[in-house]
């Protein structure tokens, strides 16, 4: 069994965002839940955000889905596992950071400049212009199961799996906090976290499975294996050559700090309150 695992380059999960949007110096923020301190320096230009001086990686729930396939590697329920991820050049670093954590080969859709990080871009990527490029890839690649993550954190969309699921007309178990698959590779039992609890489903192979948080937890790349992925394959298309137009239809016109509360005010009896109300046209 073949398995396709799309991965995003997101802005890192442990730089914590601090509103300044000027022109200012670097703050240094602490992320008290990773224990990690990030110099962060957030400019708008042009009523754009610019974090590229902010460190990317692969979005967390990538990464659950990337290791959850080299676990079915490892229980001889796959051959192989792919990453593929679609973005601008630096999205190669992602698809290294597959290979070294245990994917055997990679494929980049560079699209340019059009990257889907819509803190910054002009034209940002939507989610159904992604799952068409990752349908395109599949049918290329001819997998029996593509694992992704949920949702990237950059957007919270949680609609890609759901899309490419659609447009392949493949049956998707979304949410997944256990996987198994049958002896015979032909069907996945999935345990899905709904609100009510614990959902089991089963799904036919071909079939999409998102991961949901509890799934697993990814393996750190060690220095060896960081090195082997150096040698493993990476192709790199575009758009264009999986049949794809890639023309973005979404523009960010501009970005804007909410305007700021004015301080509050006491007062010292309920008539003052009243009255203060009434001033600001609350109450009649």
């Amino acid at each position: 069994m073949k398995v396709l695992v799309p991965i995003k380059r997101v802005v890192d999960y442990g730089a914590l965002f601090v509103h300044s949007l000027s022109n200012a110096d670097p703050v240094l923020a602490h992320n008290t839940t990773h224990n990690t301190t990030t110099a962060v320096k957030i400019r708008v230009v042009n009523g754009k955000v610019d974090t590229g001086s902010v460190k990317h990686s692969m979005n967390p729930f990538c990464e659950i889905a990337v290791e959850q396939a080299i676990r079915l590697k490892e229980a001889k329920a796959a051959t192989s596992v792919s990453a593929v991820s679609i973005g601008s050049s630096k999205a190669h670093e992602v698809l290294r950071t597959a290979l070294a954590m245990g994917a055997d080969s990679a494929l980049h859709v560079d699209v340019g400049e059009a990257e889907a990080l819509p803190l910054h871009r002009t034209l940002t990527l939507s989610r159904q212009k992604v799952a068409k490029c990752l349908k395109a890839v599949v049918d290329k690649e001819k997998p029996d199961l593509v694992i992704l993550g949920k949702q990237a954190i950059d957007d919270d969309a949680n609609q890609t799996g759901q899309m490419l699921a659609g447009l392949l007309g493949w049956p998707q178990a979304t949410f997944a906090s256990k996987v198994e698959v049958s002896a015979d590779k032909k069907k996945i039992t999935v345990v899905r976290e709904i609100d009510g609890g614990l959902e089991t489903v089963v799904v036919n192979t071909p079939a999409i499975i998102t991961t949901d948080l509890r799934l697993n937890e990814p393996r750190y790349a060690t220095l060896p294996n960081i090195m082997k992925a150096k040698k493993k394959p990476l192709e790199k298309l575009t758009p264009k050559d999986l049949g794809v137009n890639f023309v973005g239809k979404l523009e960010t016109i501009s970005v804007a700090e909410p305007p700021k509360r004015s301080g509050g005010v006491k007062v010292e009896t309920v008539d003052e309150l009243i009255a203060k109300l009434k001033e600001k046209g609350v109450i009649a």
